[in-house]
């Protein structure tokens, strides 16, 4: 279940945008983005305003399938974008979603791309989508990024989620390939209480948990350290984590996950 509630959701989305926008003013939007191979900070920035703008129309619409979304596919026409003209063209792009958010409310029946079938799946999601997104912007332009703890727990809950969903095994068929005896996960944030996870992968299924529990690999970071690791926006090996147990598993997970 979502931590926060649909306001609050609401609210994220525009907070985050509003701090992504701070972090570009007057920003070479040349740099690349590391955590976005083959992305400069503009083309970031045109893709996160380009998906707040798809699930906007989504919502608004009600859509019973998918929207078109080549607005946010094909960036190369962004190479150079001037932050006085892409920051606040963010911001309305955000504005917007949250409007149509706000004017469907959490119960609207809409398409989602996983099983849920509602706008508060937009809402959660970009409101974690537009977060991890200005840790990618934070991260190449050298300034510094920190979450709300309610929200880092809420977005990796909602990792942890996405990345069990049987639907992956079709999709992705490869991620069964981290089944196995023995494979569990524990990921501990260390300056947040009850902030513990343990992914669990003996079954037939990948099954995850809030839980502390002995692991064949632990893993213990910040909260901020932890969710920028298990995004893939930081390497698991570093400054501020520590690893114990079976590293190749972590690595293997790493790996494998996805649910984009």
């Amino acid at each position: 279940m979502p931590l926060l509630s649909y306001d609050r959701y609401c609210s994220e989305i525009l907070a985050q945008a509003h701090l992504l926008r701070s972090h570009i003013d007057g920003a070479d939007l040349t740099t690349p983005v590391p955590s976005c191979p083959g992305w400069n900070v503009g083309q970031l920035v045109r893709h996160l305003g380009g998906v707040h703008r798809w699930a906007e129309e989504t919502v608004r619409s009600r859509a019973t399938g998918p929207v078109p979304d080549g607005q946010f596919r094909d960036l190369s026409a962004y190479a150079d974008e001037d932050p006085a003209v892409v920051g606040p063209w963010l911001v309305e792009g955000a504005e917007r979603l949250v409007e149509a958010l706000r004017e469907a409310g959490p119960e609207a029946v809409v398409w989602t791309p996983v099983p849920g079938g509602n706008a508060r799946f937009y809402a959660r999601r970009f409101t974690h989508e537009t977060a991890v997104h200005r840790a990618d912007a934070a991260l190449a332009l050298g300034a510094g990024f920190d979450v709300d703890e309610e929200v880092a727990v809420d977005a990796l809950d909602e990792w942890m989620e996405f990345c069990s969903l049987p639907m992956h095994f079709d999709v992705h068929p490869w991620m069964r390939e981290l089944l196995g005896p023995g494979r569990t996960i524990h990921f501990h944030a260390t300056d947040a209480e009850a902030a513990e996870w343990v992914v669990d992968l003996t079954g037939d299924a990948i099954v995850w948990r809030r839980a502390h529990e002995k692991a064949a690999v632990a893993v213990r970071a910040p909260l901020t350290d932890l969710l920028l690791l298990v995004y893939k926006r930081r390497p698991p090996r570093g400054e501020g984590v520590e690893i114990f147990g079976d590293e190749q598993l972590l690595d293997f997970w790493l790996e494998r996950v996805s649910f984009a």
